[in-house]
């Protein structure tokens, strides 16, 4: 045996020991119009997790007014249980992190991560109250409880940015991802909303102050917040769910949001529409004491049950699920770079297996493997054509490729890395990643954009406008275009992310440009993002030199 593929072996004798959860157990995977899941679970309990945020899906529409069209197939939330919470933590990237789950936004399919304990209490509550198990576990279950109640406050937010094009304030948007999560899923089917969030009410009486000014108004409260750990969240719905069931503020919140989408700041917004804002503070500090409040309940019948499906994963494709949740994940080139022989070590027990070859794809990709990466894609493709991830890894690899090409065969190469895209769009026609790279074989070339690759760039944002990157890169071809305000538009949903990071203030920095300068003139976002990153390398110097 060479000694490299000794290195081979251990690599993946290793990667064994990565999750505490049996490395090679029985994956199921559930799907159905809005949701895939994954887990290691019976096929039953995630069948029942399908249905549950199907109805949680259509009761946040019946309490919003809002419709969302049901997405394209490889644009659904994929959910990802993946052991215990330390396992969690650390796929994670933060062993000591309080994370009971996390949800990463991306046109090329959003994916959240949760524990597995849930499913496992809920087995043990149906056993011994012989009904619903998530429901039963929701209410007596802590695992279930904290990884759900994430999953849920994370959904909100993937359904409310999904289904407006204005920005909302970041109290609004906490408080309404907070109000949708306290949630409750009867056994008569029957739905409860709005229920008094009491996972927020310890934080509301005791941890640091945050008054009403500072919630409407972020860039306040950022100056004005400390160390401590503060109740920015508790008061968030707590504002939230007095506006929505104060009979005498009936209808503030909406004029509310809808001022401030007209462009009103939303602190002077909220002194239009609120009134005595000192009134209103001592009215939030009487109903935080309220020992009963008011919910929604949503009959059974309103709520259509979509249809669920389970399938059992092939034993290689569990065997790669350790890969495939890294690399769902995110990982860094070094990173990568170590996770790359243990995919190609499962790939060489399973060369037969589509779904393999595409996740050593993806990770030889990742690790800059590109020949490699097209190689295994190929073999995908080959075994099972429906396979789409293997046609973007490949579509990738070969635009990284082209990048790389100088002089006249720079075109062709371009036109090369668009088949696979090409072939996948004729597979899924509302797929994101070849409507954008139609757009990024222009742009990346240097040569002028045709509308209908534009149009395709626009096209893939209103498929996956929570998708940050994508709206900034819109944005920066509308204001290359002259459309400064179409551009300012796209671009406030990002700058108002709840939770921040680096493209919100990309995003602001863009914004702030447009506003300075003159009117109607098209603009090169392109020089704040090269400046933006200078910005943020010269950072970095600075702090290692100290």
């Amino acid at each position: 045996m060479t000694p490299a593929k000794v290195r081979t072996l251990l690599a993946v004798f290793l990667a064994c020991f990565a999750f505490a959860s049996p490395a090679f157990a029985a994956w199921h995977k559930a799907e159905s119009d809005r949701f895939v899941i994954y887990s290691d679970s019976r096929p039953e309990d995630l069948k029942e997790l399908g249905e549950l945020l199907e109805r949680y899906h259509i009761a946040m529409e019946l309490e919003t007014g809002r419709r969302v069209p049901v997405p394209s197939p490889s644009n659904r939330l994929t959910v990802y249980m993946v052991g215990s919470y330390d396992d969690l933590r650390i796929l994670y990237g933060n062993r000591n992190a309080a994370v009971g789950g996390f949800y990463i936004p991306r046109a090329n399919g959003s994916v959240t991560f949760v524990p597995n304990p849930s499913l496992r209490v809920t087995r043990e509550s149906g056993r011994r109250r012989g009904s619903s198990r998530i429901n039963r576990a929701k209410r007596g279950g802590r695992d279930l409880a904290g990884a759900m109640r994430v999953l849920l406050h994370e959904y909100a937010h993937h359904f409310l940015i999904g289904s407006s094009p204005t920005a909302m304030p970041v109290w609004l948007s906490e408080g309404a991802a907070e109000y949708f999560s306290a949630a409750r899923f009867n056994d008569d089917g029957t739905f409860d909303i709005g229920l008094p969030n009491n996972n927020r009410a310890w934080e509301i009486s005791r941890a640091a102050p945050v008054s009403l000014r500072e919630l409407l108004d972020y860039e306040l409260y950022q100056k004005n917040r400390g160390n401590r750990y503060d109740a920015f969240y508790g008061r968030s719905w707590l504002l939230y769910h007095y506006l929505r069931f104060n009979p005498e503020r009936q209808g503030q919140l909406v004029a509310y949001y809808e001022a401030v989408a007209r462009g009103t700041d939303s602190l002077e917004a909220g002194k239009s529409i609120f009134g005595d804002l000192d009134a209103l503070e001592k009215e939030l500090a009487r109903y935080a004491d309220t020992r009963s409040m008011a919910g929604m309940r949503i009959p059974a019948d309103a709520i259509r049950v979509a249809k669920v499906t389970t399938s059992k994963l092939s034993k290689g494709h569990a065997e790669a699920m350790d890969v495939i949740l890294k690399s769902k994940r995110g990982v860094s080139r070094d990173e990568a770079i170590e996770l790359l022989p243990q995919a190609r070590g499962i790939a060489e027990e399973h060369p037969r297996d589509a779904h393999v070859q595409a996740a050593l794809a993806e990770a030889a990709y990742d690790a800059g493997e590109d020949d490699e990466a097209i190689a295994a894609a190929d073999r995908a493709i080959a075994i099972d054509p429906s396979v789409k991830n293997a046609y973007v890894q490949k579509g990738y690899a070969l635009f990284r490729k082209a990048s790389a090409v100088e002089g006249d065969g720079r075109a062709a190469a371009y036109d090369a890395a668009m088949e696979p895209f090409a072939a996948l769009n004729a597979l899924e026609a509302n797929h994101t990643q070849p409507l954008i790279y139609y757009y990024r074989s222009f742009a990346e070339r240097g040569v002028e954009v045709p509308k209908d690759a534009k149009f395709a760039l626009e096209r893939a944002l209103q498929l996956a406008p929570f998708d940050q990157t994508l709206a900034i890169n819109t944005a920066t071809m509308k204001a290359g275009d002259g459309e400064l305000a179409l551009a300012k538009l796209i671009l406030g949903p990002v700058e108002a992310s709840p939770h921040g990071g680096r493209e919100a203030a990309l995003a602001g920095a863009m914004i702030a440009y447009i506003e300075r300068s003159p009117k109607g003139l098209p603009l090169d976002l392109s020089k704040v993002t090269q400046a933006f990153e200078k910005a943020e390398l010269g950072s970095e110097q600075a702090g290692a030199g100290g």
